[in-house]
C-alpha cells in the first residue's frame, strides 16, 4: 500500500517538473528517462524478467525516438544531422539488445548517451537563451 502512494506522489512531482520545466530541463529530463531505462534493463535482464525488459526497452526506444523526430535539421545543421544518425543506431541497437539479451549493447548504448547528457547539462545559460530566440523566430515566421 505504501509503495503506491509512493508512486503516485513520485508521478504528481514528475508531472509538476515537467509543466515548469523549459524546454532544455525537458530535454535533459528525456536523456534521464531514457538513461535510467536502459539500465532498469539490463537489471531485468540479468534477473531474466523477460517481460520488464520489454518495457523498459521499449520506453527507452521510445524517448530516443522522440528525441530523434524533433531535432531541428534545418537549424542544426550538421550536428542535428550526426544526432539523427547516433539516435537511429542506438535505437538500432536497443532492438538487437532485446532479441538477442545482450547486455553489451545496453552498454554501448548507455557509453553513447550518457556524453550526450553530459554535454546538455554544460550549455551555458546564453546559448540557451539563444536557441529559443531563434526557435521562436522560426515559428513566428511561419
Amino acid at each position: 500500500m505504501a509503495l503506491k502512494g509512493i508512486s503516485a506522489y513520485k508521478k504528481g512531482n514528475l508531472k509538476q517538473d515537467i509543466a515548469n520545466a523549459d524546454p532544455h530541463r525537458l530535454t535533459l529530463m528525456l536523456f534521464q528517462g531514457a538513461l535510467d531505462r536502459i539500465a532498469y534493463a539490463k537489471g531485468a535482464m540479468a534477473r531474466k524478467e523477460y517481460a520488464q525488459k520489454s518495457e523498459h526497452i521499449s520506453r527507452a526506444s521510445s524517448i530516443l525516438i522522440h528525441l530523434r523526430d524533433t531535432l531541428d535539421l534545418d537549424i542544426g545543421g550538421e550536428l542535428s544531422e550526426n544526432l539523427f544518425s547516433l539516435y537511429n543506431y542506438m535505437i538500432e541497437r536497443l532492438t538487437d539488445a532485446h532479441s538477442q539479451n545482450d547486455q553489451m549493447q545496453l552498454d554501448e548504448v548507455l557509453s553513447l548517451l550518457g556524453p550526450i547528457r553530459d554535454a546538455w547539462l554544460e550549455i551555458p545559460a546564453e546559448a540557451k537563451e539563444e536557441a529559443y530566440r531563434l526557435r521562436n523566430e522560426k515559428k513566428q515566421a511561419l
